[in-house]
């Protein structure tokens, strides 16, 4: 697994950088945000960990001009703790964040929690799930609606996978931040539904009157109709 370390505070990059290496992961970094978009465009990356206040550009942008390319899971590390500041980097296409100052081992949970979820649903390998125009093959990760693809983050993807996987099952912001995210934000549920819009812009034809990704009101969100098959893909 390769990660890509970006923030401009090099001692901290260090540090990082030798607890994932002996995670075993293999790491590379950089120190400002418009070499984190160059080697995001030109390396494989598996995972990145992002800082969003850094020199040239900031951590933020070069989140949103990596989206344009790539869907590799992120993470941005904050040393700003309100819930705007947060839901921004959401709203930037992260998958996660983390404020510092913070305990590595956080940050590895962290980690391993997105690589799981980006790599770790294998268990419907190879199955196609359909709902209408809507389609995910779950082997390549790939959304389609109307016979177009469509772009989605790691962690849109995951979300959409498990209401698509479970039709008309309802869940809480509280149960989707364990499942999707795979530990508790801390009553910071509103991350679920910064996703759940993102995903109704991208997926529905009038996001304000959503045809799949329905709301329960006061208790969550499910999608609307079963899936039409879940044939293996050729």
């Amino acid at each position: 697994m390769r990660i890509l370390v970006v923030d401009d505070e090099k001692l901290l990059v260090k540090g990082v950088k030798f607890n994932l290496e002996n995670e075993g992961y293999e790491v590379e970094c950089a120190y400002d945000g418009a070499s984190a978009v160059e080697l995001a465009r030109n390396g494989r990356f598996d995972l990145i960990i992002l800082d969003v206040m850094m020199p040239e550009l900031d951590g933020q942008e070069a989140c949103m001009r990596i989206r344009e390319f790539s869907n590799v899971p992120i993470i941005m590390l904050t040393a700003k703790s309100e819930d705007a500041d947060k839901l921004m980097g959401f709203e930037c296409g992260a998958d996660d964040y983390v404020t510092k100052p913070f305990n590595i081992l956080e940050l590895k949970a962290r980690v391993r929690a997105l690589l799981r979820r980006a790599a770790g649903t294998q268990r419907n390998r190879g199955a196609v799930l359909t709902a209408g125009d809507l389609s995910l093959n779950t082997e390549e990760r790939v959304a389609i609606r109307d016979g177009k693809t469509v772009d989605l983050t790691a962690k849109e993807y995951d979300l959409v996978e498990l209401l698509m996987k479970n039709p008309r099952r309802v869940y809480s912001r509280e149960s989707l931040m364990d499942l999707v995210w795979g530990y508790s934000y801390a009553g910071d549920y509103r991350t679920v539904d910064v996703h759940i819009r993102r995903l109704r812009e991208k997926l529905e034809l009038d996001p304000a009157n959503p045809e799949y990704i329905r709301t329960k009101w006061g208790v969550g969100y499910y999608l609307s109709s079963r899936p039409v098959s879940a044939a293996p893909s050729k």
